[in-house]
């Protein structure tokens, strides 16, 4: 009998933010991915990166992730482990993100699929959808997502709240509004099996719900009709992992992850995002005690990159050494750019600036705070160069702690934070932080 295993292809690290104890994997070489697919959780995480880069670099690394997989999944096959693969392309909870470059790649290379459904929820950020309108909550009122400012992102700005209508945007027109499926609330607490059992040629189908418990028992119907021979593909965010995972709760609490952090040591805070709600995070996280903030001017990394390098690391170092946590961010000012292009270029500059900093931290470092999606990205592939790490758990909701491992080079069992840019309120960072460096004497030692 084939064994499910769910295998979610992420355009950030961010989408582990509401499991734990599964594998994320920086790199997508078949045995890499036949890792993967041995672990023993039922899920794991194929950390694309592609909504750093343009559509055309997202569809061929999607595009060879696929590739691999199949191969994987064929050569476990004639080694007698059949695995049936219920493939998630994980995106943002704000609808930012290469849809439908990345789900069209998927279905070329993994399909035929008869529907591929789309469920941005991510309830413990405050996204939810009804009426297939999808919402943020902003101080305590639900906001259609395309009156926020995340809509008007420069790279995946969009103009619908309404998730048929967005995809009919997304997609220029080759899916009308009118033609997708709507699995409104009713719908999703009811039975849906006879209409899940209906689907055919891929079509898009767009999910109300409201609570994890709405798509617990929807997720519940979608693997009844995939144990009946029906091929789906997701679209979704963070929330909908939960419902098809179904794992019992995280080892350690999150209020008790000091626990991982050996001998009390300081940490360090990486800010790359630059969203309002991540510069009002840095603002309550430095009124807490016990730190020093190192600010980036991202103007200087291409006119003085050696000299600026030196100066920052001599900073880092020093506070180090004084037994305070270094807060290193960039300047909070929102650039604007000619094109696309150039706003992706310097993304990456800043990112390779700040990967060079992350390799050079000192080697007694007792944790990592990462804030931003793409940041954190960097950092596990690039700063820290894990070809896989493993999710211990959430510190927050939707901040999802991984650790290096006990042999790694230079940074043996470090937790390390993965923060969205778009998640928690004001207080949220420090939140974290504080948890970190409580002392619980005597148990700083997690196998």
């Amino acid at each position: 009998m084939a064994e499910t295993k769910i295998i979610v292809l992420d355009d950030d690290p961010t989408g582990s933010q509401t499991v734990h104890s599964c594998l994320l994997l920086t790199r997508w070489d078949v045995d890499t991915l036949k890792e993967g697919l041995r672990d023993k959780a039922p899920l794991f995480f194929v950390l694309t990166n592609t909504r750093g880069i343009d559509a055309e670099s997202a569809a061929n690394i999607t595009r060879e992730v696929c590739i691999n997989l199949k191969q994987a999944l064929d050569e476990l096959a004639a080694a007698g482990q059949v695995i049936n693969p219920l493939v998630v392309s994980r995106s943002d909870s704000t609808l930012r993100g290469h849809y439908p470059v990345e789900t069209d790649v998927i279905a070329e290379e993994l399909g035929p699929f008869d529907a591929h459904f789309m469920v941005p929820a991510f309830f413990e950020g405050g996204r939810f959808t009804k009426d297939s309108v999808h919402y943020l909550v902003v101080d305590d009122v639900p906001v259609p997502v395309h009156k926020t400012e995340f809509a008007r992102d420069s790279v995946f700005g969009y103009q619908h709240s309404y998730l048929p209508d967005y995809v009919e945007e997304k997609t220029r027109g080759r899916i009308q509004s009118g033609d997708v499926e709507r699995f409104q609330l009713e719908d999703v607490r009811g039975d849906s099996l006879a209409r899940l059992m209906k689907l055919e040629n891929n079509a898009c189908c767009v999910v109300d719900c409201e609570t994890q418990d709405d798509l617990n028992h929807f997720s519940n119907q979608l693997m009844e009709a995939a144990s009946q021979g029906k091929r789906f593909l997701f679209r979704s965010a963070a929330s909908l992992l939960t419902a098809l995972a179904q794992l019992p709760p995280q080892p350690v609490k999150a209020e008790d992850m000091s626990r991982y952090v050996s001998d009390a040591r300081p940490g360090v805070v990486l800010v790359g995002s630059h969203v309002q709600k991540t510069t009002q995070q840095l603002h309550e996280l430095l009124k807490m005690p016990g730190l020093r903030p190192v600010e980036i001017d991202v103007d200087q990394i291409e006119k003085q990159r050696d000299k600026l390098f030196e100066s920052v690391m001599e900073d880092i170092i020093e506070t180090h050494l004084s037994g305070d946590t270094v807060v290193i961010f960039t300047s909070r000012v929102e650039k604007t750019f000619a094109s696309q292009a150039d706003r992706l270029d310097f993304g990456i500059q800043v990112s390779n600036f700040l990967m060079d900093i992350v390799r050079n931290l000192p080697v007694r470092v007792g944790f990592l705070i990462s804030k931003g999606g793409i940041t954190s990205n960097d950092v596990l592939s690039k700063g820290l160069n894990l070809r896989a790490s493993r999710v211990v758990g959430q510190i927050l909701p939707g901040c999802s702690v991984v650790r290096c491992a006990s042999d790694h080079e230079r940074f043996a069992d470090l937790p390390v934070v993965i923060f969205p840019g778009n998640v928690g309120d004001e207080f949220s960072l420090a939140k974290a932080y504080e948890r970190l460096t409580f002392d619980k004497a005597g148990i700083s030692d997690v196998a």
